[in-house]
């Protein structure tokens, strides 16, 4: 095939291009060590004591972690990546809104990202603001340069960053409790502000709810399904709740959600420069490979690259315009509209093809599927309800509700005698 992409956008992943706990853990983790993250830690933890913000914490990362583990089994099952998986799922045309939805998403966060080192830089050396530009515009492009090299250069990167955040993961709330001078002492600190749980809780799984949901793009490389379901908690689960819990203790006691102030102020800017710009380079790797893949199914090109480097050039100019400071509006959208695609890739998955997903060269492909579309934007009704009117947890009933949508909907296509589904090809 002309421009063959060895991590095969296109494809499912053969045999032999599969790997194990180590390689697959390392890339996930890499993803999610992810400082701003930690931003998003301190900005729900300044509006909760301690107590209340670790049970907040611990549930909403719980979801996040199911949520991935799934959609990471099936990745590992199928071979494929969530975007091919929304093919199935949406049709042909319908996927284009998952490659715009989870492609744009990425994109997005690719900026956030760039925004935050180039902000990071400017106020740890003290410069002017106008140099925030230039920041913004290197970190893009040299961030950019490494995810070219698709899954293999996220694993290399991901070896360098992933002990060198755990220090900082480790070392922030070891200084929180100094600074509040116990543990007790620390939950005894009142909140500044209020968040509603439901808000709270949109936040945490919106930190990877687009990311979580794109889990396919790599542990499709997975040797099994006990590899990926294990390396997804282990990142998901673990490694995002560790960053939530290390930006949540440091807002806590310095009473302060930006996590560069919090940095100045304990009197580490200088390393935390160092380790901050590392992570952030593996998480922003994951984030242009997942629009690379993205705009692949888009335009049906085989070749990845030319979308890697179409979307760092727009992510570019996003972060000189300081995107950064529309950051947990961002979360919460993301936390409406992506878990139910998830939901509706699960249910498809388990309730419509019973987990016997036929290859994509056996499957004459409908431009959309009515009823799985309907089932998603019921689910995604459901979370957006649920986050105005602050009714249970949002991105978990978006995924619960548009999963069980689609066998019901399907179901009454069935009985109206309307045909909705693929016709698979016998080769």
């Amino acid at each position: 095939m002309e421009n063959h992409d060895r991590d095969f956008p296109l494809d499912h992943v053969p045999d032999n291009s599969r790997v194990g706990l180590l390689s697959l853990s390392a890339v996930l983790l890499g993803f999610t060590f992810f400082s701003p993250t930690m931003i998003a830690g301190g900005k729900v933890a300044a509006n909760y004591g301690l107590n209340d913000f670790i049970k907040i914490m611990i549930l909403g990362n719980l979801i996040l972690g199911l949520y991935v583990a799934i959609m990471s089994v099936i990745g590992t099952k199928t071979g494929l990546t969530s975007v091919l998986l929304s093919r199935y799922a949406l049709g042909t045309a319908g996927a284009k809104w998952a490659d715009i939805l989870l492609g744009g998403t990425q994109l997005g966060w690719y900026a956030v990202s760039a925004a935050y080192v180039a902000e990071l830089f400017v106020k740890a050396l003290n410069m002017n603001e106008s140099s925030y530009i230039f920041w913004a515009i290197f970190w893009s492009i040299v961030m950019g340069i490494t995810a070219v090299y698709g899954f293999k250069g996220m694993e290399i990167v991901s070896y360098i960053a992933i002990p060198l955040i755990l220090i900082l993961a480790v070392w922030t709330p070891i200084l929180g409790i100094q600074k509040a001078g116990s543990w007790a002492a620390l939950s005894q600190i009142k909140p500044a502000s209020n968040m509603n749980i439901t808000t709270a809780l949109t936040v945490i799984v919106g930190t990877f709810a687009s990311g979580g949901t794109q889990v396919t793009n790599w542990s499709r490389f997975a040797k099994g399904a006990g590899v990926s379901f294990f390396a997804a908690m282990l990142a998901f689960f673990i490694g995002n709740g560790l960053m939530i819990f290390a930006g949540g203790i440091g807002a806590i006691a310095f009473q302060q959600p930006d996590l560069v102030e919090v940095f100045l102020q304990m009197g580490i800017i200088f390393w935390a420069l160092v380790i901050l710009t590392i992570n952030i380079w593996t998480t922003n790797d994951a984030a242009a490979y997942a629009f690379g893949v993205a705009g692949s199914e888009m335009f049906n090109n085989p070749n990845k690259k030319p979308f890697v480097i179409g979307g760092v050039l727009i992510a570019t100019i996003l972060a000189a315009t300081r995107i950064y400071n529309y950051f947990i509006p961002w979360l919460v959208l993301l936390g409406i509209f992506i878990p139910p695609l998830g939901g509706t890739i699960i249910g498809d998955y388990f309730f419509v093809w019973k987990t016997e997903l036929p290859k994509l060269d056996t499957v004459n492909f409908r431009g959309l599927r009515i009823a799985n579309l309907i089932a998603y934007l019921i689910g995604t009704f459901s979370a957006w309800v649920g986050n105005t009117y602050n009714i249970g947890i949002p991105p978990l009933q978006g995924i619960i509700v548009a999963a069980i949508m689609v066998p019901v909907v399907n179901k009454i296509f069935e009985l109206l005698g309307i045909d909705d589904k693929h016709k698979v090809v016998v080769k």
